[in-house]
């Protein structure tokens, strides 16, 4: 485990030295999507992978801006986040069970995430865009053969899988604001995002090597 902390470090290292959009950062952060992987927290729940998909989009993010070595490893910040989010989409889930009987029940706990991790609601984003980002956001506007614009959820045309995977990126907004933008409920939403879209998403990573 020490020896695949130390190349991750070295690695991290060495993207954040490149610039962004080249060749050679864009391989150092797929090699690390790959190595770091195998090591990050897993269980079996139905938003799973939309939180693994949010972790690895904060992690290219914001790997050479917040991400701080000394404070911890890199798998460490990895799983903090991921879980982080994966509460989120419980505290979801959660809430919209608990609606029908307390309809003004819309704060979510917040809990404590201090830790040794600042909060990522209060660290600015870096003002450039790493290549893996830019380039499932210049996919999924270009859409070159229509199937995100066509697939969509039933009788809502407006709600397809480009509208809902850009909305998704960073920073994303969350299932409660596009719930009440679209008129449509968390589960729904979540629900039809982990069926159609992520699967697409997937495929796209895996196919340009990010994954």
């Amino acid at each position: 485990m020490h020896q695949l902390e130390e190349k991750l470090r070295c690695l991290v290292d060495e993207a954040c030295g490149y610039p962004v959009g080249s060749p050679q950062r864009q391989k150092c952060l797929t090699q690390i999507i790959r190595l770091a992987a195998k090591k990050l927290w897993q269980e079996n729940t139905p938003y799973y992978q939309d939180a693994l998909q949010q972790t690895w989009l904060y992690f290219c993010s914001h790997v050479c801006g917040t991400y701080d070595a000394k404070r911890g490893s890199l798998i460490t910040w990895l799983n903090t986040y991921l879980r982080w989010r994966l509460q989120d989409f419980y505290r979801q889930q959660q809430e919209e069970k608990t609606k029908k009987v307390h309809p003004r029940a819309n704060q979510y706990a917040t809990g404590d995430r201090s830790d040794f991790f600042l909060l990522e609601e209060n660290i600015a984003a870096p003002p450039d865009i790493p290549p893996i980002l830019e380039g499932v956001k210049s996919w999924v506007e270009q859409d070159l053969d229509g199937d995100l614009r066509r697939t969509h959820i039933q009788g809502h045309p407006e709600v397809n899988c480009q509208v809902l995977i850009l909305k998704r990126l960073p920073p994303e907004v969350s299932w409660k604001d596009l719930a009440a933008e679209f008129h449509l409920s968390v589960s729904t939403l979540s629900s039809f995002y982990q069926r159609q879209c992520l699967p697409r998403l997937r495929k796209f990573a895996e196919k340009e090597g990010y994954l």
